[in-house]
């Protein structure tokens, strides 16, 4: 026990007393008492819109004692955006693309007829909007051999995916990506065609129908959880005015 709570993280104490907002012409900047925020790259902690700046306010005020990046997930994707991303727009959506070419809703099973039958339920409805939508038209394969997508398909992602180069957004959408395993259900989400809670569904499909048939891991469930919270917080995340 006395190793364990030497090992413990430490973080700092909570030292401000009030939070707050200060708007300029470059966006909004959050405020503890009067002292502006700034990410762990010292860069300024300023937000594109107002609402996205009340939810990271409210990270900071919710803080009781220690200041736990780990409870403050909104707060962690802003540095990300600004620290990281904006410096690697490219990299970024080449990784986003990447998943594309090998899309978690363009392998299917074979058998169980259940399991066959949930996967078109949940993953033939996105496919046809991307299709319908912005010209992407994935091939779906059966099994768990790679299947290269057509050229066309991949350009079309790529080209809207341009429309989403703001490092705010960017950043969720990477987050959604890898919380998913499908670039196109990010896709989905960020241009308002999924709910996040839609989303999650249609990216546990597979984990669900296991479930269903063996019972639930505890720490697996605890996971999956946390990590539901995250693609909730996260992609739900108002950058845009």
């Amino acid at each position: 026990k006395a190793n364990r709570e030497r090992d413990k993280p430490k973080f700092p104490k909570r030292f401000y007393k009030s939070v707050s907002l200060e708007e300029s012409s470059e966006g909004f900047c959050i405020l503890l008492d009067d002292k502006a925020v700034k990410t762990p790259g010292k860069n300024p902690l300023k937000l594109p819109t107002k609402a996205a700046a009340e939810l990271i306010a409210a990270e900071w005020d919710a803080i009781a004692d220690e200041i736990n990046p780990m409870w403050m997930p909104v707060t962690r994707l802003a540095n990300t955006a600004i620290d990281g991303v904006a410096q690697e727009i490219q990299a970024v959506m080449e990784d986003i693309i990447r998943y594309a070419g090998s899309d978690l809703l363009c392998y299917r099973a074979e058998t169980p007829q259940g399991l066959v039958d949930n996967q078109h339920k949940n993953w033939d409805p996105v496919l046809d909007w991307a299709g319908k939508e912005i010209g992407a038209y994935f091939e779906i394969a059966s099994g768990i051999m790679h299947l290269s997508q057509p050229k066309d398909a991949i350009a079309a992602f790529s080209g809207r995916l341009k429309n989403h180069g703001d490092p705010f957004c960017l950043a969720s959408f990477h987050v959604c990506t890898s919380l998913t395993g499908s670039a196109i259900i990010a896709l989905a989400v960020v241009e308002k065609h999924l709910t996040a809670e839609q989303a999650w569904i249609a990216a546990h499909v597979d984990e669900d129908w296991n479930i269903s048939q063996w019972g639930e891991d505890y720490e697996a469930a605890k996971r999956r959880r946390s990590e539901e919270r995250r693609v909730g917080k996260e992609c739900r995340s108002r950058w845009s005015p």
